[in-house]
């Protein structure tokens, strides 16, 4: 969809909830229930989705879209990325809090000033968030995104000045120093 650099993802529909329309959504908003807090949300192709109702269930929320009213409505929204124009989110609390789609395509680099990789995503696997940084010879190097290893953020300059674990973006040779027992 054109100009979707001003909107920010806050969910994604999943599996139908029920017989009755119901969808489950995986939401990216602190709380999971604040998803219903920005209005209606729009897909990439422009519709827009009004959720009616939403309640909190294990690792999603289970939501009613008005005008979804089967199972198979809801089927057919499996999939859908729900999106909020950037200027209805709420100002930043603290300089350190970051959307993750202003981080994507920021440039790393180390403390001397190499280059180290640009941000292709942010992935989080229960125990934190963590950059996923293509090297410059293609790899893909997942890194914490902490205050230890990502200390100097500057976002309009798209730059994050890393201080990385030894060895973290070392290429890998395929051999191990225990295999030559």
């Amino acid at each position: 969809m054109a100009g979707t650099d001003n909107l920010v993802l806050l969910g994604i529909v999943g599996a139908p909830h029920g017989v009755r329309g119901e969808v489950r959504i995986k939401t990216f908003t602190g709380d999971p229930l604040a998803i219903v807090d920005y209005g209606p949300l729009t897909d990439g192709k422009g519709r827009n989705f009004e959720i009616i109702d939403i309640r909190p269930a294990k690792e999603v929320v289970v939501a009613r879209l008005k005008g979804v009213a089967t199972r198979e409505a809801a089927e057919a929204l499996n999939g859908v990325e729900l999106f909020v124009s950037r200027d209805k989110l709420p100002a930043a609390e603290d300089e350190d809090e970051f959307l993750q789609a202003d981080l994507i395509g920021c440039s790393v680099v180390g403390p001397d000033g190499v280059p180290l990789g640009t941000v292709s995503t942010v992935e989080n696997y229960g125990a934190g968030d963590l950059l996923d940084i293509e090297t410059p010879d293609g790899r893909s190097v997942l890194m914490p995104f902490t205050k230890a290893f990502a200390p100097r953020i500057d976002i309009a300059a798209r730059r994050i000045e890393a201080e990385p674990p030894a060895g973290l973006f070392e290429p890998d040779d395929g051999r191990r120093d225990d295999a030559k027992r």
